[in-house]
């Protein structure tokens, strides 16, 4: 198997949803099971959610895309996103690469 095309698999299970038993359960209710929603959510939760899930002892957001989605690459940009905008546009950034890996 090729680089390219492992590359490509590897976007295209990233992209997906996540198993019904390893969604993200969002302090306010929602639930997200991919990163278009997990991107969705941060562009449009309120700054004290997202504090809830990212502050300095804990930041939920990138641990589920290290441990669940297995984006390393966005798990460390989201570990060091400081604001809610910031870790919305690392996500919204790293959508757009996965998605040009799939065509």
């Amino acid at each position: 198997m090729t680089t390219t095309r492992m590359a490509k698999q590897d976007a295209q299970k990233m992209l997906s949803n996540v198993p019904q038993e390893f969604v993200f359960w969002c302090h306010k209710g929602g639930v997200l099971t991919n990163l278009n929603e997990l991107r969705d959510a941060l562009n449009s939760m309120a700054d004290e959610d997202y504090a809830y899930h990212a502050n300095s002892q804990k930041n939920d957001f990138s641990a589920w895309v290290k441990d669940i989605i297995k984006d390393e690459k966005l798990a460390s940009d989201l570990s060091k996103a400081k604001t809610r905008p910031q870790a919305a546009k690392a996500v919204s950034e790293r959508l757009t690469a996965l998605q040009s890996r799939v065509k």
